[in-house]
C-alpha cells in the first residue's frame, strides 16, 4: 500500500459549464394532482435549489473548508482511495474510522472533527464515491469495503480501533466488526443496515413487535424503495440521465435528503451542504458507480449464518426520522448491544443533522473502549 497526500481544485471551466448546465435545463410541467410531491420532487422547490445552486452556492468556499484536513490517496491493490486523516488532540488515544452513504460523502463527517478531538480520525470515500476512483471489476461490495478499510488502518499503523457509520457505511462497520474484532474494540452505527437478518435457527422466532418491523419493511420497499429497485437492477441505465443533467442529479439524490431528514425541508436546514455534496457528485461522475454499490451489496447481503454474530461490543444510536427502523431485540440477535441510545430528533445524515449528539453517544461509547 502507497499513501500520497492529495489536493484538489475544480477546473473553472467545469464549473461554469455546471452552471450553464443548470440555466438551460429544459423543465417539464408541473404535475396535476393538488400535492407538488406527490408525483416526485415539486418542480419549483427543485427550481428554487437549482436556482441557487447556480446563482448563490460557492465550490471555491467548499474547497477551501476541505482544505482545512489533510487529504490522501491509499493506493491498495488495484483500488485508489481518498481519505481524510486528522490526528487527535490525545496520542495514543483510541483512532476512529467514520464510513459514510448514499447519497453521502465524506463531507458530512467535516462538522464532527471538532467536535472528536481527542481521536485519531480516519475518514475515507467509499470506492467510486467522489475522490475514491470507481472500481475496475465487479464485486466490489460491503464486505470488500471492510477488508479494504482494515488493510488501510494497519497501513496508517493503528493496530486497534473503533468503526462508526450509517447507511453503507453501517455495514462496512458491521462487517469490520464481525470480522476483524482482533482489530475493532467496537462498532457505533446510526443505522441497522438494510440487508441485516439475523440467525434465527438458535434463538426464538420472530416477536409480534419484530413481525411488525418487517412488514414496515416490506412497505416501505414497495412506497418509497424504487430509487434502490432501480440502483441495484439498472445503474447503468439510470446513470447516463444524471450524470448529464445536474438538475436530474438533484432530483434524484435532495429527494433522499428531504424525506429521510428530520429538516422540514433541504433549503431550511443544510441546502449549501447538499449543494456541495452535490457539486462533487457531479464533478467527479460517480453518480453510476456510486448506485452500482446497491447491485453489489444485493450480491452479498448482510445474512448472518448459524453462531454468526458480531461478538466486539456495539452502540446503536436511534434517531427518530430513521425509518423503517428495527427494535432492539432484532438488534440483539446479532450483535453484542452494549449501548442503545434513543435521540429526541434527527434522521438518516445524522452527523449533518444532529451533529453534537452524534458525536457525544460515540465519544461515551469509545472512552470505555480505550
Amino acid at each position: 500500500m502507497t499513501i500520497t497526500p492529495f489536493h484538489y481544485r475544480a477546473a473553472e471551466g467545469d464549473l461554469e459549464d455546471l452552471r450553464r448546465r443548470l440555466a438551460s435545463t429544459r423543465w417539464p410541467p408541473e404535475g396535476p394532482g393538488a400535492d407538488p410531491w406527490e408525483d416526485g420532487f415539486a418542480l419549483r422547490e427543485l427550481q428554487s435549489l437549482c436556482r441557487r445552486w447556480r446563482e448563490e452556492f460557492d465550490w471555491r468556499a467548499a474547497e477551501r473548508a476541505i482544505e482545512r484536513w489533510p487529504q490522501f490517496l491509499a493506493e491498495i491493490g488495484s483500488y485508489r482511495i481518498h481519505f481524510l486523516h486528522v490526528r487527535g488532540r490525545r496520542r495514543g488515544g483510541l483512532p476512529l474510522i467514520l464510513t459514510h452513504g448514499w447519497p453521502g460523502s465524506f463531507l458530512e463527517f467535516l462538522p464532527v472533527i471538532p467536535m472528536l478531538e481527542e481521536f485519531d480520525l480516519v475518514i475515507p470515500s467509499l470506492p467510486g464515491f467522489g475522490f475514491s476512483r470507481a472500481p475496475a471489476e465487479p464485486g466490489c461490495n460491503t464486505f470488500v469495503i471492510a477488508a479494504l478499510w482494515a488493510e488501510l488502518m494497519r497501513g496508517l499503523g493503528y493496530e486497534r480501533y473503533g468503526a462508526q457509520g450509517g447507511d453503507f457505511g453501517a455495514a462496512v462497520s458491521t462487517i469490520l466488526g464481525w470480522k476483524y474484532p482482533e482489530r475493532v474494540a467496537g462498532v457505533h452505527l446510526n443505522y441497522i443496515p438494510g440487508s441485516y437478518r439475523p440467525d434465527l435457527s438458535a434463538g426464538p422466532p420472530p416477536s409480534a413487535e419484530e413481525q411488525a418491523f418487517l412488514a414496515e419493511v416490506a412497505r416501505w420497499e414497495e412506497t418509497e424503495g424504487a430509487y434502490a429497485h432501480l440502483q441495484r437492477t439498472r445503474p447503468g441505465t439510470l446513470s447516463y440521465g444524471l450524470n448529464d443533467s445536474p438538475a436530474g442529479l438533484a432530483a434524484w439524490i435532495l429527494e433522499c435528503f428531504r424525506n429521510w431528514a428530520d429538516c422540514g425541508g433541504v433549503e431550511s436546514r443544510f441546502a449549501m451542504h447538499a449543494l456541495a455534496n452535490l457539486t462533487l457528485y457531479w464533478l467527479t461522475g460517480c453518480i453510476g458507480a456510486a448506485c452500482r454499490l446497491y447491485r453489489e451489496t444485493a450480491r452479498a447481503p448482510l445474512a448472518f449464518g448459524p453462531g454468526e454474530r458480531v461478538r466486539v461490543p456495539t452502540a446503536v444510536a436511534h434517531f427518530p426520522r430513521e425509518a423503517p427502523f428495527p427494535p432492539r431485540s432484532w438488534v440483539e440477535r446479532g450483535y453484542a448491544l452494549a449501548r442503545w441510545t434513543e435521540m429526541p430528533s434527527g434522521g438518516h445524515f445524522a452527523a449533518l443533522e444532529e451533529p453534537e449528539r452524534l458525536t457525544a453517544d460515540v465519544a461515551a461509547f469509545f472512552a470505555q473502549r480505550s
